[in-house]
């Protein structure tokens, strides 16, 4: 196991993180001999005729291309053929190979035993059939001994990307990314890719929060981790389709729509501790105190201020649309309603820095206490201008909806600032010679 004691690494006296908390990333030392720097995971089942020369291919491209110490692992997944065995040979003879064997199938179940067991600061995993050209490697795992990045997946649907498969594939492939994207608001492009990394601190947070063990499990994985704030890189990689794969295309198009829905419905219930990812105070940019780069009320303002503008302009084009066809106190509420939940929405993430799902019902439930309160006042302010002057131009009703709305934007800043997203960052103590650093409450638990 490490034993590297280097001020800020994991497992060393000093680490900034405590249980479930992240250490700061930072870049592995040039010097690292201990234990292999890279942990190459290969999950197969009945893979007899393509696992000597896949194994044989990866090893020796590592050794001519990676400047670090690796390892590659086989991990086999309850084969019935002669794979076992040539796992076994290949372990005994090659020294950067080691084989594991399990009792049940599923590709979640390999990489969750092997990555948990590793000690390698690494780990990376490809499919068997080496569809992705070998020279993405490198760049996918560069960022992650650098500390730029927790996690890094292979994409062939990046531009760049060089990629032959069949439509069929090309097909399910784009469809089950566009589901991501709609259902769970994923933002990366390839979650099916069989060619991704992680560090290993980070898997070993994360890993204990993924329930699936088949293939939607690297779905799920990097679900978590981009809900939790953490960093993906992304790499165009080029993939040539292998046509003899044994995939079950109808049944692994099934089993992950079924992980869909669950991931959905845990992360809209607020079920998942996300909040144990979180990276500590210093390591995001935006903790920082910084000359010159408003912080603290000064930052938020500056967002609140850029979120309201955009907000207003939003409500205007609203109320002017639903002016058409119904009355001034129907279209002003409507309008109202709408650019409140996207200005909470907004507020909550970008200006008070809040993270995650948690409680993020309840703040919308206080957001539109604050809504009403703005609904009091534009409409008193419309109900006041008709008494006065009967039958308004369109032109006056937005003039005053603009006054009223100012008035409204500086009381709504107040009560989110104190009321719905309070500060509640723990404070601080100073360390002593012989206890580690307090570390501050994570950002998304406020």
């Amino acid at each position: 196991m490490r034993t590297d004691t280097s001020p800020g690494s994991p497992g060393s006296p000093g680490s900034p993180g405590s249980p479930g908390v992240l250490p700061a990333r930072e870049h592995l030392p040039a010097a690292w001999r201990e234990v292999p720097v890279l942990d190459v995971v290969i999950p197969v089942h009945n893979e007899e005729k393509d696992l000597r020369p896949c194994v044989l291919r990866l090893r020796d491209h590592l050794a001519r291309t990676f400047p670090y110490p690796f390892r590659v692992t086989v991990a086999d997944n309850a084969s019935t053929d002669r794979t076992p065995h040539i796992a076994a040979e290949l372990a005994a003879s090659v020294r950067e190979v080691r084989h594991v064997r399990l009792d049940q199938k599923g590709r979640g179940r390999a990489l969750r035993a092997v990555w948990s067991a590793s000690d390698a600061p690494v780990l990376a995993y490809m499919d068997v059939d080496l569809s992705t050209d070998l020279n993405a490697l490198l760049p996918l795992v560069a960022p992650l001994i650098s500390g730029h990045s927790d996690l890094a997946i292979g994409s062939r649907l990046a531009r760049s990307s060089r990629v032959v498969r069949g439509p069929k594939r090309e097909l399910i492939s784009r469809a089950y990314n566009l589901i991501l994207r709609g259902s769970l608001h994923a933002r990366f492009s390839d979650a099916q890719c069989g060619f991704k990394a992680i560090r290993g601190d980070v898997a070993r947070v994360l890993l204990p929060l993924v329930e699936d063990t088949g293939w939607f499990f690297d779905t799920e994985l990097l679900v978590l981790a981009e809900r939790a704030g953490l960093r993906i890189h992304e790499v165009p990689v080029d993939w040539v389709d292998d046509p003899d794969s044994t995939v079950h295309l109808v049944r692994t198009a099934t089993d992950d729509l079924k992980g869909v829905w669950r991931v959905g419905r845990a992360l809209a219930v607020g079920a998942l501790p996300l909040d144990r990812l979180a990276r500590p105070f210093g390591d995001d940019p935006r903790d920082r105190e910084l000359t010159g780069v408003p912080g603290g009320l000064a930052r938020q303002l500056v967002g609140f201020c850029v979120i309201g503008a955009l907000s207003t302009l939003c409500y205007l084009l609203l109320y002017s649309g639903f002016r058409t066809f119904t009355g001034s106190q129907a279209a002003n509420a409507l309008a109202l309603l709408v650019s409140a939940v996207a200005n909470t929405a907004a507020n909550r993430r970008l200006t008070f820095g809040v993270r995650g799902r948690d409680r993020a019902m309840r703040h919308q439930a206080q957001g539109l206490v604050v809504f009403g309160i703005g609904l009091a006042l534009t409409s008193g302010s419309l109900a006041a201008l008709g008494a006065a002057s009967g039958d308004p131009a369109h032109s006056t009703e937005l003039a005053v909806l603009i006054a009223a709305n100012l008035a409204a934007t500086v009381l709504r800043f107040l009560l989110l600032r104190a009321w719905v997203f309070p500060d509640r960052a723990a404070e601080t103590t100073t360390p002593s010679y012989d206890t580690a650093p307090h570390t501050p409450e994570p950002r998304n638990a406020r």
